[in-house]
């Protein structure tokens, strides 16, 4: 029996699909490793070594990658699938698995191997969760925190297209019982939405907020928050809050908030800097308009609407407008006060809303990163390993031994310039070609 058992596994073995990668520079935690080589089994590394010690298996097919840069897969932990047509949002009309999954390939095609979806999702996502683990994915791997909360008549649940999206949670009573409920589908995390939209609407109040925050830690799972203020982003690190799903951006942060979230282990998990930039970007054409990876990302008609006369003049009258450059400002002069001060920090776009374009934020996010003072190696460091650390994903997030094959071959070093993220040749998830 034993050795039938044995035959079967050989069997097996012999048929696994093998693919060898090998000449490249491998970015990763540490310094860059020149003529690198990767043997990828069944979409998982099975040898990663100097090209010179390879030992090619035999029937394996083998990719000379020669003056080639690989990095690992970035992560999204803040995006939202499914929940737009064009320009407009409705989660209810336009989530459907077609959607989510051509979403997904969408950020795979260009680097994104991972995404964090927050709050937005239907039920429907625990499937295609579930198929994913189960196999090998050909688009980016979502984690969710199904569906999120806001207070009676918070935000987003009174934005059009966006009712009855949100738990609306009038109770810390009510709240509680909405998280046992939801965590009965094993959610990767929980989103609650703490902001007054500039004081134009009600806040969830910190008593529920906590009471969420303690119901989903009995269960296991972190808490994620939309914030705005630094007074909530304090009051919700003391409630012991994973992670900040945006930055502060009304005022400089202090030494008490990082206190704080170092003392309670809160991340700043994105900060979410292309949001912020896009808020303002539309109104005259712009340079965003004008790159060439923003029409590779963008149906031609929608990038056609986003340059009319019309919606820009739409845009400019938002009575908001003269601030949001400033809340971008304060977004990354707070990210870097964060990243110096030793507080942990991911990588987040909030992409997915209407113009708020998967893909191409990712790409903007890390240079706008690098803006606020970040070296390219933090930012690479921040979406690849330290974004799967907060997702609990050990076999994401770098190159290693028995890891998924999530990466990306690149043209250029992104060290050198972090724009050369995107110079991709290839992209694979799992193994699989994506690009």
């Amino acid at each position: 029996m034993r050795a039938l058992l044995f035959a079967l596994l050989l069997c097996r073995a012999c048929e696994a699909e093998t693919a060898v990668f090998k000449g490249f520079t491998l970015i990763g935690s540490a310094a860059p490793q020149p003529n690198t080589a990767m043997i990828v089994t069944n979409g998982r590394i099975a040898w990663i070594g100097p090209s010179a010690q390879l030992k090619t298996p035999s029937g394996a097919a083998v990719q000379d990658l020669a003056a080639r840069y690989v990095i690992p897969g970035l992560i999204n932990l803040h995006g939202h699938v499914s929940i737009v047509n064009g320009l407009v949002q409705d989660p209810k009309r336009f989530y459907t698995r077609e959607g989510v999954i051509r979403n997904l390939a969408l950020y795979a095609r260009f680097g994104i191997t991972s995404v964090a979806s927050l709050g937005t999702d239907q039920p429907l996502v625990y499937q295609i969760r579930k198929e994913q683990k189960d196999g090998l994915p050909h688009e980016a791997r979502i984690f969710t925190a199904g569906r999120g909360f806001t207070g009676k008549g918070g935000y987003p649940s009174v934005i059009p297209g966006m009712e009855g999206v949100p738990f609306e949670a009038a109770t810390p009573q009510a709240a509680t019982a909405a998280v046992d409920e939801l965590a009965t589908h094993h959610p990767d995390f929980i989103k609650i939405w703490v902001d007054d939209h500039l004081g134009k609407l009600p806040k969830i109040p910190i008593e529920t907020s906590t009471a969420i925050i303690q119901a989903a830690h009995q269960h296991g799972v972190k808490v994620v928050a939309h914030i705005f203020y630094l007074k909530d982003a304090k009051q919700l690190a003391a409630a012991g809050i994973d992670g900040f799903a945006h930055s502060v951006r009304d005022q400089p942060l202090d030494e008490e908030l990082i206190r704080l979230m170092k003392q309670h282990g809160t991340w700043q998990m994105a900060a979410t800097l292309a949001r912020e930039a896009s808020m303002f970007a539309y109104v005259t054409p712009s340079k965003v308009l004008a790159d060439p990876l923003f029409a590779e990302t963008v149906a031609p008609g929608v990038v056609a609407e986003l340059k009319s006369p019309a919606y820009q003049q739409k845009i400019a009258a938002d009575p908001e407008m003269a601030h949001y450059p400033e809340y971008l400002r304060m977004a990354q002069r707070n990210l870097k006060r964060l990243a110096d001060s030793g507080v942990r920090y991911g990588f987040g776009t909030d992409s997915g809303p209407p113009a708020r374009f998967a893909g191409y934020f990712e790409h903007w996010e890390a240079q706008l990163m690098v803006e606020a003072g970040l070296t390219p190696a933090q930012v690479l460091e921040a979406a690849t390993r330290s974004a799967a650390g907060f997702l609990g994903a050990k076999d994401l997030g770098s190159l290693e031994l028995g890891k998924w094959a999530d990466f990306t071959v690149l043209r250029a070093n992104p060290l050198t310039d972090i724009r050369n993220t995107r110079s991709i040749q290839q992209v694979y998830v799992a193994g699989n070609p994506i690009r």
